[in-house]
């Protein structure tokens, strides 16, 4: 009976019980895809890791991210806790780089003030796309607001991704945020009316403090991957990062924004998010934060 080696840690926090967990299988060679998917569902978080030889010898692992519903081109969260799961057994250098769907993802480690590592910096693997507008009547529908919640004056609700497409829409207040409950069946009519999304209809909110523009709160959902809210969202706040910086005036431009989530699942993250856009107009984004080791076991296949 094959034995396989677990970790999990809390990301996008520094202290236990905060951020997104995340497990992480740090030697995952010999599993099948429906091993792999049958493990996230077993784990039941928002994404699980597998860790594979790399397809080429510069690059340090191929890593697969699955939720409990399929597998992802990308995500934030669980490259920022696999490079630091890695880091911390000496995998790798100061710089990580992981081959997944979307592209190359490269990751820098953090360390704390003893030289610990104590996090990580993931680059997004591909530009900023932007793609369709989203009917604002839908967005409400989904996240069982009024369209009266939703404020269109820096952008409409649109799709954009780094490496994973979402719909982002900026929120009138604070009020609005914590109001919003998703509707499953509002979900699934939205993925019927846009079924070209690559993870399907995934949900981005946000507010935006006028007195602190680089501060911002938001909340994911993304009940069609079987995750019905997200409590740190790296790809998805990485994204936004480099739409705003894309709407910023100026060429070039870096914005840096500190991002706040989790908060109304008990679970409060911290992420770092950059959007850099170059002399070309080509906008990339990074987003960063720390982890925090919890559990170690094994499972028998």
């Amino acid at each position: 009976m094959p034995s396989y080696e677990f970790v999990t840690v809390d990301v996008f926090t520094d202290r236990r019980f905060g951020g997104n967990p995340l497990a992480v299988f740090p030697a995952a060679a010999g599993l099948t895809d429906a091993e792999m998917q049958a493990l996230a569902r077993e784990f039941n978080l928002s994404e699980t890791t597998f860790v594979l030889p790399p397809e080429r010898a510069e690059h340090t692992a191929r890593v697969r991210i699955f939720t409990p519903g399929g597998e992802l081109p990308f995500a934030g969260h669980p490259n920022v806790g696999t490079g630091y799961v890695l880091a911390r057994r000496r995998v790798g250098g100061e710089r990580l780089l992981f081959e997944e769907v979307a592209g190359l993802v490269e990751i820098r480690l953090q360390r704390g003030p003893a030289g610990e590592v104590s996090g990580a910096e993931i680059a997004a693997p591909q530009p900023l796309s932007i793609g369709a507008e989203v009917d604002p009547a839908l967005v409400a529908r989904a996240a069982g607001l009024a369209p009266a919640d939703l404020r269109g004056t820096v952008h409409p609700p649109l799709v954009a991704g780094v490496g994973a497409a979402f719909v982002m829409a900026e929120l009138a207040g604070l009020d609005a945020l914590r109001r919003a409950r998703p509707s499953l069946d509002a979900f699934a009519d939205a993925a019927a009316r846009h079924p070209d999304l690559d993870i399907g209809f995934s949900l981005h909110l946000y507010v935006r403090d006028p007195a602190q523009p680089a501060h911002l709160r938001a909340r994911v959902f993304c009940p069609l991957l079987g995750v019905l809210e997200d409590p740190a969202t790296g790809s998805a706040n990485a994204a936004l990062a480099a739409l705003l910086t894309s709407l910023a005036p100026g060429q070039p431009a870096e914005l840096a924004f500190e991002i706040e989530q989790g908060e109304e699942m008990g679970r409060p993250s911290r992420l770092h998010a950059v959007g850099h856009r170059d002399a070309s107009g080509a906008v990339r984004a990074t987003v960063a934060g720390g982890c925090v080791p919890v559990q170690r076991g094994w499972v028998d296949l």
